[in-house]
C-alpha cells in the first residue's frame, strides 16, 4: 500500500534514528519507525486508508486541477510543473476531499498530500476546502483536516494568499453552527496554511515530532539574532506551549477522531435544540 524511497524494495531507512528497517515491518506498524517511534510522511491516499472506513468513502471534486493564471515560470513553466507533477503522484491536486465515515461517525475530510508540489495551497486547494465547509454546513456534518504543506503556492501568487481569507471565512459559519472542524498537523504543517485553517480547529491535534509553524527555524534565527529553544517548533513544544490541544499517534488516530466527533456532535446538539 505504502510507497516510500528505500534502499531496496525490501530495506527502508528511518529519517531520524537511522535504521534500517524492514519494509513490511514498517508497513505493518503504520508508518512508524518501530525503533525510534519516527512517523514517516505519507500520501493522502495512504492516510486515507488508515483512517476511513473500508468502503465508505466517496471523492469530491477529483477532477478540479490548477491554472495558471500569472503564466509563471521559474525553472519551468508552472503549467509544466503541474503536468510533471500530476503524472508524478497520479492526482490532480494537493488535496484529496470526500465524505465517509471513520469508525461509524459520518465525516467529511480533507487531506493534503505534501507529495504534490510540497502540499502547497493554491486556488484550488482553497476551494476544495471551502467546498467542505459549505458541505459540511447542508449535511449538518463534522469536518476533519489533515495538514502536511509546506505553505502557500508562489506560482499563484495573490491567488493563494486569498485562499487564508477565503478558507477561514468558510469554516468561521461551521464555528457558528456549532458543527464539529478538527484539524490534525503532520510533518510539516507551514507558511500560510499554518496561518489559516490548519489552527482554527476547535481541537487541533497533531502527530508525534511534527514540524508546525510559520516561517522556518533558520530564517526566525536569522531574523531575531537569537538561538531558538530546543525542539522549537515540534508539535510537543507546541502542546506545551498551548498551541496544539494533543499529540496523538498515527496507530490511535482513527479512534480519537470517532471520540470526538462523537462528542462535539452531542455537544452541538445540547448547544442548539433546533439545528
Amino acid at each position: 500500500m505504502f510507497e516510500r524511497e528505500s534502499i531496496d524494495n525490501q530495506w527502508i531507512q528511518c529519517n531520524a534514528c537511522r535504521a534500517i528497517l524492514f519494509r513490511k515491518e514498517v508497513e505493518r506498524n503504520r508508518m512508524v519507525c518501530p525503533k525510534c517511534n519516527y512517523h514517516f510522511r505519507i500520501s493522502a491516499r495512504d492516510r486515507l486508508a488508515l483512517i476511513i472506513d473500508e468502503g465508505s468513502f466517496v471523492e469530491f471534486d477529483e477532477n478540479m486541477e490548477p491554472l495558471d493564471f500569472l503564466r509563471f515560470k521559474d525553472r519551468m513553466k508552472y503549467e509544466d510543473r503541474i503536468k510533471e507533477t500530476q503524472r508524478g503522484t497520479q492526482t490532480k491536486e494537493a488535496l484529496l476531499s470526500g465524505k465517509g465515515t471513520i469508525a461509524g461517525e459520518a465525516v467529511l475530510l480533507g487531506l493534503m498530500n505534501f507529495e504534490f508540489m510540497g502540499g502547497s495551497m493554491g486556488s484550488v486547494v482553497g476551494e476544495k476546502i471551502a467546498r467542505l465547509a459549505e458541505r459540511a454546513f447542508e449535511e449538518r456534518c463534522g469536518l476533519v483536516i489533515f495538514c502536511a504543506s509546506g505553505g502557500a503556492r508562489m506560482q499563484e501568487g495573490i491567488f493563494s494568499l486569498m485562499q487564508m481569507a477565503k478558507t477561514s471565512a468558510a469554516l468561521a459559519r461551521l464555528r457558528e453552527e456549532g458543527l464539529p472542524y478538527l484539524t490534525v498537523l503532520t510533518d510539516p504543517t507551514t507558511g500560510g496554511v499554518s496561518a489559516s485553517f490548519a489552527m482554527l480547529g476547535d481541537v487541533i491535534l497533531a502527530e508525534p515530532k511534527a514540524i508546525i509553524g510559520f516561517a522556518g527555524q533558520r530564517v526566525i534565527e536569522q531574523t531575531i539574532k537569537q538561538k531558538l529553544p530546543e525542539g522549537f517548533q515540534r508539535s510537543e513544544y507546541l502542546l506545551a506551549q498551548g498551541m496544539i490541544d494533543m499529540i496523538v499517534e498515527r496507530k490511535e488516530m482513527k479512534k480519537v477522531l470517532s471520540r470526538l466527533l462523537g462528542m462535539l456532535r452531542k455537544a452541538g446538539k445540547q448547544e442548539n435544540p433546533l439545528g
